[in-house]
């Protein structure tokens, strides 16, 4: 496989997300039913390049893989929480790609300020919960039955990783992404190298 570059993802990206993402519509992996339109997934590639770290990597200019963060919930004192994605097309997988992938997420969400990211897995997903486990992840809970898709119910493992020991009584906001490209360039450019890196 040539190597992957991986990057900062953009708007225009989002069709090509979108392909990646579909054929996951008929697995248990997630828990989503019918394909968005294109127009509802360009607004919600939006919404999270507005405040979340969002990183694609291609192949001699294709993507083929992605990976981002989202608001765990949307209560206001939930924001130092991401919940983190990330999805390969078929012909990335196995290659250690998606660990690359998460693990530069995760420092771009630690440069923000957050201090706690999670990732909720379909069980069983062997690779997502090695993937999981190798990051540091730790087990928080398992939800069973906690929904039904693909014909039968599904339990979720939830994972957490602490990205910082240090809950102050007065903690700074994260910064939104597009903030922390303008503010700190040089921070996010050292973790695009260090994934890069690794991948060659």
């Amino acid at each position: 496989m040539t190597t992957p570059v991986i990057r900062l993802a953009t708007s225009a990206d989002s069709d090509a997300i979108l392909g990646i993402y579909a054929p996951y519509i008929d697995t248990s992996i997630t828990f989503e039913e019918e394909i968005p339109t294109c127009e509802a997934f360009q607004a919600r590639t939006d919404g999270v390049l507005a405040a979340h770290p969002y990183l694609v990597a291609e192949i001699d200019g294709k993507v083929v893989g992605y990976a981002y963060a989202h608001e765990l919930r949307d209560r206001g004192a939930y924001r130092w929480n991401s919940e983190l994605s990330v999805y390969l097309a078929p012909a990335a997988q196995g290659h250690g790609l998606g660990a690359v992938l998460y693990h530069a997420l995760i420092e771009l969400c630690a440069a923000q300020g957050i201090k706690a990211v999670y990732g909720i897995v379909t069980s069983p997903n062997d690779p997502s919960q090695r993937l999981h486990e190798g990051l540091g992840f730790e087990v928080m809970g398992h939800q069973r039955h906690a929904g039904f898709t693909c014909g039968q119910w599904h339990d979720v493992t939830w994972y957490v990783k602490f990205l910082t020991d240090r809950f102050e009584n007065d903690p700074a906001s994260p910064v939104p992404s597009p903030l922390l490209r303008d503010q700190q360039p040089q921070t996010v450019k050292d973790i695009l190298d260090r994934a890069n890196t690794s991948l060659q």
